[in-house]
């Protein structure tokens, strides 16, 4: 598996959708989540020659770190802090198998909550996240391309869910009532970064 092969695709496919992602934001936010997003993909994809040389934990911190430092917004901070206990839940791993992914993504929810003072169901990235992780802990071992299935349809359920709920949480809380009716930029760049992730790996033909 090409890890990097696979994070080089995701800033691609972040890249081309920040003005779809960022008009999600211009509805109930500060309309920059796709601008912001996008540039801090673009220094990881600039710093591909040095990202090789890392192992699994150094290669995540840095990519938390680029990404802190590159993205403005809450968004910057969140998914940072979320890769960075990807990178220390990592720390002497030298082979990715399904327990050690599971281990990093609980780790990196439990990130994300910290730093977003958020749960599910509050219309954020986290309602496209959770439900993810959780159908990853109890199908990991299935087929792998069954599982990717599965968390594809899990992850786009996710985001789609955000639609219909009120905002408690960030610039779209400020909304209330009218925040209802539009998905959360947030949920959705997960989600994009998730299907990404899974098509990728549908060409593995083992994890």
């Amino acid at each position: 598996m090409d890890l990097l092969l696979i994070i080089n695709n995701v800033a691609d496919k972040i890249i081309k959708n920040r003005d779809y992602l960022s008009e999600l934001d211009r509805e109930i936010g500060d309309s920059d989540h796709g601008v912001n997003l996008a540039r801090g993909f673009e220094k990881i994809k600039f710093e591909n020659e040095n990202l090789k040389k890392l192992n699994y934990s150094d290669l995540f911190n840095k990519i938390a770190m680029i990404i802190i430092s590159n993205v403005g917004g809450a968004s910057g901070a969140i998914y940072g802090t979320g890769l960075m206990k990807v990178a220390q839940s990592l720390k002497g791993v030298d082979t990715l198998n399904r327990d050690e992914v599971l281990k990093a993504l609980e780790a990196m929810v439990d990130g994300i909550k910290m730093r977003g003072k958020a749960e599910c169901g509050e219309k954020t990235m986290l309602d496209t996240i959770v439900p993810v992780v959780g159908i990853f802990k109890t199908n990991k071992n299935e087929d792998l391309k069954l599982l990717l299935n599965k968390i594809q349809e899990t992850a786009k359920k996710g985001v789609e869910s955000t639609k219909d709920m009120l905002a408690t949480k960030g610039r779209a809380s400020y909304l209330g009532e009218r925040s209802v009716g539009h998905l959360d930029p947030g949920a959705m760049s997960s989600y994009f970064i998730i299907d990404t992730i899974c098509e990728n790996l549908k060409q593995v033909d083992k994890c």
